[in-house]
Parts: C-alpha cells; sequence; structure tokens
C-alpha cells in the first residue's frame, strides 16, 4: 500500500472486456508484468521501474478496485483477476513476459502461469503462498475489520504497516514517509473494494495450484514477516519444479521497497539466468546486512 519514491507522472488505461485498467510502461528489452498486492497500486513498484527500466520493459498495473482502475459488480476471485493481467498483456501486445508479485499479487501470478501460460516466462514470487493456512486467514479477516474501525486513514495504515515493513523501517522513517504518501495520494481503495479484494484471497481453494506451474520460479521470502511467513513459501517452492527458494532473515513482507537494490539485483540475475536459457537451481542463500531502507 505504499507509494515509494513519489507517484508516477505518465500511464494510461487499457481495454480489458468491460473493465478499464490503469497500466504503467516504462524501460526497453524483455518484458515483465508486475502484480502488486492489497491495495497497492503501480506506485508500489517505483524502485523497480527506474532501477530496471535500462535493462527491461516493464509494464504495472493497478488491480481491480484499486488506484485508478475501478471496482465492477460481481465476484473479485484470482482467476478473474488473472483474467484482467493476461487482458493487459494481450492488450498491448506483449507476447510473454517475466511476471513478478508480490503478497495477493503472486497468487494472481502464480493462477495467471497457471491460465496462460504462453504469456508466462518466469516467476518472481514474493511473500507467497499456496492456501492461506490459519493464521494467514485470521490476518486477512484482521485486515479487513481494521479498515472499517480504525479511527481515521493514518491510524490504519499505521497499524496496517506494523506488519509489513521492518521495525527498522518504522524506526528510520521510512514507514512514516510512505504514511504521508499515500495520504496524499489521490487515488483512494475504499474499504469495501479492499475488503472484496481480501475476499478473494479468504475464498480461493487452489493448493494444488504451484504443482501446475511449469515455468521457472524463483520464491522470496522475508525472515520477520509474520503473515506471508517462510513456511508458506517455501511450500510453494517445493510444489514448483525446480524452483528458488531464499528467505532472507532480516526483512519483512515487502523488499522490494526497503532494500530495492539488493531486490532488484537477486531478480535480475534470476531473469538474465532464464534469458540465457540456463535452468536456474534450486538453492537457498545466507542473508546480508541489511541495505538501508530505501535505497534505490
Amino acid at each position: 500500500m505504499a507509494l515509494p519514491g513519489g507517484g508516477l507522472t505518465m500511464g494510461r488505461h487499457v481495454r480489458v472486456a468491460n473493465l478499464e485498467v490503469w497500466t504503467e510502461q516504462v524501460g526497453a528489452g524483455p518484458d515483465v508484468l508486475l502484480v502488486g498486492g492489497a491495495g497497492d497500486t503501480v506506485e508500489s513498484w517505483q524502485f523497480q521501474l527506474d532501477g530496471l527500466a535500462d535493462r527491461y520493459r516493464l509494464t504495472a498495473l493497478d488491480n481491480r478496485g484499486t488506484g485508478r482502475t475501478a471496482m465492477p459488480d460481481g465476484p473479485v476471485t484470482v482467476a478473474v483477476m488473472a483474467d484482467d493481467a493476461a487482458g493487459v498483456l494481450d492488450a498491448l501486445g506483449v507476447g510473454a513476459a517475466h511476471v513478478a508479485g508480490f503478497s495477493g499479487g503472486s497468487i494472481v501470478a502464480q493462477e495467471l502461469a497457471v491460465r496462460r501460460p504462453d504469456l508466462v516466462r518466469s516467476l518472481v514470487l514474493q511473500s507467497t503462498w499456496a492456501l492461506p493456512d490459519v493464521y494467514l486467514r485470521s490476518w486477512l479477516r484482521f485486515v479487513q475489520w481494521l479498515v472499517a474501525v480504525a479511527p481515521s486513514e493514518r491510524a490504519f495504515l499505521e497499524g496496517f504497516f506494523l506488519d509489513i515493513y521492518t521495525a527498522r523501517a518504522h524506526e528510520d522513517g521510512t514507514v512514516a514517509a510512505f504514511v504521508e504518501e499515500m495520504l496524499a495520494f489521490p487515488h483512494k481503495q475504499t474499504a469495501e473494494d479492499l475488503q472484496r479484494y481480501l475476499d478473494a484471497f479468504l475464498d480461493d481453494g487452489t493448493p494444488d495450484r504451484p504443482a501446475r506451474i511449469a515455468v521457472p520460479a524463483l520464491v522470496l521470502a522475508g525472515g520477520v514477516d509474520s503473515t506471508a511467513r517462510p513456511v508458506l513459501g517455501r511450500a510453494v517452492a517445493e510444489a514448483i519444479p525446480g524452483a528458488q527458494f531464499e528467505a532472507w532473515p532480516t526483512e519483512c513482507h515487502q523488499p522490494f521497497q526497503e532494500v530495492p537494490g539488493r531486490w532488484n539485483t537477486r531478480v535480475d540475475a534470476f531473469w538474465q539466468q532464464v534469458e540465457a536459457g540456463a535452468t536456474p537451481r534450486p538453492r537457498e542463500a545466507p542473508d546480508r546486512p541489511a541495505e538501508p531502507a530505501g535505497r534505490g
């Protein structure tokens, strides 16, 4: 839900069935699709749009009910959101892309790889799961009622971000800056739309989805992420043939924002392996000292 590095100023709506999906596309090179999580707009990927555009053509989108994409009537499901993402790639004439998603967006990315394997060259799954366990389901429900009863938008964001960013980012002012950017953002998600989005994952019942994925995959987890805990990501990686899994013990739910330089370097190396036709080998890497938050 954060907007690191300021807001984007360019983008356009793309027609997907009866929905106008807001997209941002930058850079040149192999195609990459970026899929955000709950309430996150294209701006949540700012460090990647800035830091990887010299090597890739990156496309990000606002999921339905988020930012500048409306929430239409009807059920919101993982399959529907995967079809939205596929429709964006089709409308933009992208034959196939490396797909990266975080949190709920990683589940949409998994589903996209199953439904439209012709569009997915590889997967990067940050803070992911196969099926929400009891703990994660309780947390998703907690967010649903928190957004409804919080005394203010600021109070909701400050409470919600306790589970999203490290204590380091709270202490050094990074989270405070994200909160101010969110409060100033003009395209707010309603509480009802966030609740409907989260329902899609509470209602999702496809535990065998990862086993049906047939593309190279890199699964990343934060060791201090109390929501999409490393054990959940490890199970996804073990189910995807040949997938790599890495847990970064000092990081939380969204290291692509807190340590974007490290995240971009790791993901770039993975994509370069795939581009070269190499088969990325499963491995686990030891963590490194934390990079200062906000560094590109």
